[in-house]
């Protein structure tokens, strides 16, 4: 599987966890969703309606060099905060073609499915459908 190494070593964080352990962890991503720059506002980003709850995203992938990932998920919705937290983490800042080669299904690595209803993976997977789609957008790749 090919993953920019921050997503690699998340993957490899969870994989080596206990399930109450992976739980925990994602709250603790969760707790470290960077919050927006002010001049970003969630009605100016992409909802992703395959979340539960309600989740906005921008990706800044203009300039040639490192993309930019944006999140808006609220406090109360910690599984929807913990995985834009994992994406952001692991991808802000790869390459366009770095984020392209990840693979649509590498979130169950994070060995999550135990823990978390497939509907909320199906959320992880949006969000990843939509940065994907908004980096091939703006980059032509």
């Amino acid at each position: 599987m090919t993953l920019p190494s921050s997503l690699a070593e998340i993957v490899d964080d969870f994989g080596a966890m206990s399930d109450p352990d992976k739980i925990q962890l994602l709250l603790e991503f969760a707790g470290d969703l960077p919050d927006l720059p002010e001049e970003l506002k969630p009605e100016a980003m992409e909802p992703v309606p395959e979340c539960q709850s309600p989740i906005f995203l921008s990706v800044d992938a203009a300039d040639s060099g490192a993309v930019r990932l944006y999140f808006s998920a609220p406090p109360e919705a910690p599984t929807t905060r913990g995985f834009a937290a994992i994406l952001h983490e692991g991808l802000d800042g790869s390459s366009a073609r770095e984020i392209i080669d990840v693979p649509n299904d590498f979130f169950h690595d994070l060995g999550l499915a135990s823990v978390v209803s497939p509907l909320r993976l199906n959320g992880m997977a949006g969000m990843l459908t939509r940065i994907k789609r908004q980096v091939r957008e703006q980059t032509g790749i």
